[in-house]
């Protein structure tokens, strides 16, 4: 199999699943479709709860101490939540949505109808979308599993990944609709890129790191929970930066 075959298979299994549960949506009513979200709120909190658990891993606190890795952590969060925050990529990743539901749900030169182009009917769209992105994108496995597929060592993680994502687009779909068939565009973006760079950097990143990855990607997947859960609209967008800011914080760590 080809590097990047774990990818390909992940935007099928999105999509497929999410053309399932459009089609099982709409034959559910709307409180069906609520339990269905929170079911799957209460999932995505526990991935994130065995992610998050990685802050306490051996290798993680061998190389940083014991009272480390939670700093890290939280400096990542925050740090990386200023980073998004100022650049406003949840602000863009929602617009982003907004431009994909006009485009796909309808042409510019069709006729719409009034759930087609109703506040309601837009959110709907975004938030599946935002989420589902977020959910698929977000979780150990999407670094893990791509970096592993582009450093030439199987896509066995992705095609794990893959089967997950597909049962879980289509319980997305049935709650929040086509937004979450969007979504398979920001996963083959995202996952390919991750392949690419694993190709670049081979064995390079250390354990370390990725744990550290690990724990904070937990942390942002527990916020993705909280707004399926519909507790709070955490802008878990922002705080994507926090992914890329944890593994420089263990890096300077160690150095120090």
């Amino acid at each position: 199999m080809f590097r990047g075959f774990g990818t390909v298979v992940n935007v099928a299994t999105v999509l497929l699943g999410s053309g399932i549960g459009v089609l099982v949506g709409q034959r559910l009513p709307a409180r069906t479709r609520d339990v269905v979200t929170d079911g799957l709120g209460l999932v995505t909190l526990l991935v994130a709860a065995l992610s998050a658990v990685a802050v306490t891993d051996p290798t993680l606190t061998g190389a940083v101490g014991d009272s480390a890795p939670v700093l890290i952590v939280l400096g990542a969060v925050l740090l990386g939540g200023i980073a998004g925050s100022l650049a406003r990529i949840e602000q863009r990743l929602e617009a982003f949505g907004d431009v994909l539901r006009r485009r796909l749900v309808h042409g510019p030169d069709e006729q719409t109808s009034p759930e087609q182009t109703s506040p309601a009917g837009t959110h709907r769209f975004v938030e599946g979308f935002v989420a589902s992105s977020l959910v698929f994108c977000v979780g150990p496995l999407t670094v893990l599993g791509s970096l592993s597929d582009g450093m030439g060592r199987g896509s066995d993680q992705l095609v794990l990944k893959a089967v997950l994502d597909g049962f879980a687009s289509i319980a997305f779909a049935a709650s929040l609709g086509w937004g979450v068939a969007a979504s398979a565009l920001v996963v083959l973006v995202v996952q390919g890129s991750l392949t690419a760079l694993g190709a670049v950097l081979g064995s390079f990143v250390p354990e370390p790191h990725l744990l550290a990855l690990t724990a904070t990607g937990g942390l942002l997947l527990a916020g993705v929970s909280i707004r399926l859960l519909r507790i709070r609209a955490v802008p878990v967008g922002d705080l994507l930066p926090a992914l890329v800011v944890a593994p420089l914080l263990v890096q300077i760590v160690i150095v120090a």
